[in-house]
């Protein structure tokens, strides 16, 4: 079984499985909003993480109008949120193990997340 950040899938396959044109991929490729790996002879793999990543920027474009200078704005502040998440949980974690070790005590952090959450009509 592959990881979901290995990259296993062709060009072709996800553009089966997407239902779009190769093309479409490319595009997103060449706009910055997608980064396949690469073969040794330059052929594009992608992973299960970017075809979700793809999914999410198809439902932005296609459900819900946004343009694909919106959709890098939107995926860049998503992974912005996700980066202060993780230095968020990593600060409660910390201040939880000093609560401990000082007053022999649980410490309550109140902690609160969002989702990217999208709605089809």
């Amino acid at each position: 079984m592959y990881s979901y950040d290995e990259p296993v899938y062709l060009i072709s396959v996800v553009a089966k499985i997407l239902e779009i044109h190769p093309q479409t991929l490319r595009q997103y490729e060449k706009e910055g909003l997608i980064e396949p790996g690469r073969t040794d002879g330059k052929m594009r793999l992608y992973s299960q993480r970017d075809i979700d990543k793809i999914k999410t920027i198809l439902r932005l474009t296609r459900d819900m109008g946004v343009n694909l200078a919106g959709v890098d704005i939107i995926l860049r502040l998503k992974e912005k949120l996700d980066e202060l998440d993780t230095i968020n949980e990593e600060l409660r974690s910390n201040l939880q193990k000093k609560a401990r070790t000082t007053t022999g005590t649980e410490v309550s952090v109140k902690k609160s997340s969002y989702e990217l959450i999208i709605f089809k009509k």
